[in-house]
């Protein structure tokens, strides 16, 4: 579902990009005027979405070859995480 640009009010949610590059919508309920919490809840949903990274990686260019070094040191920690939790599944090493 592609968003167009809107102005962000208190009448809509914020556009967060979908993994094919589109937007998504974002809604976050604020409980008993509690807006601490409904800050928390929405950037903790925008980290898992990847939002902070990708404003990161847009402010500056990155070089091809810092790109490679950042994909590889990416799936070097994505491989020792796998293996620790199969580690931890067949009991080799206790659960953290």
């Amino acid at each position: 579902m592609a968003v167009s640009a809107f102005t962000h009010s208190d009448d809509h949610p914020a556009p967060v990009r979908d993994t094919d590059g589109e937007f998504q919508i974002v809604q976050i309920v604020v409980r008993d005027n509690n807006v601490d919490q409904a800050l928390k809840a929405l950037k903790k949903k925008m980290q898992r979405e990847g939002v902070f990274r990708e404003m990161k990686a847009r402010t500056a260019f990155e070089k091809p070859s810092e790109a490679k070094a950042r994909r590889k040191a990416e799936a070097v920690r994505r491989a020792r995480k796998l293996a620790r939790k199969r580690a931890q599944r067949e009991g080799l090493i206790p659960k953290a």
